[in-house]
């Protein structure tokens, strides 16, 4: 971990992109990508590594107000309320209703994001086209590749915690050496069919700093880490590529392009992981059973979710 590092060339990640094409593997009608490592065996065996049966949110509330990482909020009406509990035309019948709307992706609420999200050079993963996503919605890759939920083994590496630091600074990146010193210190290994959780101290930085300046994310070798590892979906307490960013013009979003187009690796953003990070530091313990179920937006290149750790 450091603000030194080797900066990759537009040629080192079109090689990258190449070289870690899961496009395919699976047959030419996949669009579960990564999400085939995490079988059913996989979740059956998770299930067993519940303990105490405590559970943890890892999701930030949605944002009503503007912050400054979020400056388009959630938009949050009530169509029916309790000064008016008797205005809805049945006699006897009082109730509450909302509306909401909001901007699935971006860099607070947190999501996950379809195989329909990213484009690189007008294709999306399994060479679809761009133009599969149309106004009205994605024709394939979308969030119904979630569908049946993801449940299994959750890991959680604690960069910071790992380091004896807080936080990660701003212009730190977290390195394919970080990943396995993490590994080491927290006595976890990180394998096939795993929901992989990477927590730089967003929430730590963010009160130390009083206010948004930023993110620490991957550097782009931990690509190649994470696809030897058959990491089944990844998730962080950022947007797992680090602002400001250390990719090219070509490749501003380098995890999120490859990740997701070319892997097909469902990305999980803006994931709450102090709280998580305190119980397994206090249990030594950072493996869990993981749960996820999106919503089931037919036409959906992304999903607003609320994980939950279950220790």
């Amino acid at each position: 971990m450091g603000t030194e590092y080797d900066v990759p060339s537009t040629a080192d990640l079109d090689a990258m992109y190449e070289s870690l094409k899961n496009w395919g593997r699976w047959g030419p009608d996949d669009e579960r990508g990564a999400l085939h490592y995490l079988t059913d065996g996989h979740t059956a065996r998770a299930a067993g590594l519940v303990r105490s049966g405590e559970s943890v949110s890892l999701s930030h509330d949605l944002a009503t107000e503007p912050l400054p990482e979020h400056p388009h909020p959630v938009q949050h009406h009530m169509l029916a309320s309790g000064d008016a509990r008797d205005a809805n035309g049945i006699s006897g019948y009082e109730a509450a209703r909302d509306h909401l709307s909001l901007d699935i992706h971006g860099l607070h609420t947190t999501h996950v994001d379809a195989l329909s999200h990213m484009f690189v050079r007008g294709e999306m993963y399994g060479a679809r086209p761009a133009s599969d996503v149309r106004s009205d919605g994605a024709r394939t890759n979308t969030i119904l590749s979630m569908a049946r939920g993801v449940v299994g083994r959750g890991v959680l590496l604690d960069i910071p915690r790992a380091l004896s630091v807080p936080f990660l600074d701003r212009g730190a990146v977290v390195t394919r050496a970080d990943l396995d010193a993490a590994e080491a210190a927290q006595q976890v290994a990180v394998g096939s069919g795993d929901i992989l959780l990477i927590a730089w101290g967003r929430s730590a930085r963010r009160r130390a700093n009083k206010g948004f300046d930023g993110f620490s994310g991957l550097h782009p070798d931990c690509l190649p880490w994470l696809h030897e590892r058959q990491v089944a979906v990844l998730g962080s307490d950022g947007i797992s590529d680090p602002m400001p960013f250390i990719g090219t013009p070509e490749w501003p979003f380098p995890v999120h392009q490859i990740g997701i187009t070319a892997m097909g690796l469902h990305l999980i953003d803006n994931m709450r992981l102090d709280e998580l990070s305190e119980r397994c530091a206090a249990t030594g313990r950072w493996e869990f059973l993981f749960t996820m179920h999106p919503l089931r937006i037919a036409k959906g290149t992304g999903c607003p979710v609320n994980p939950v750790a279950v220790l």
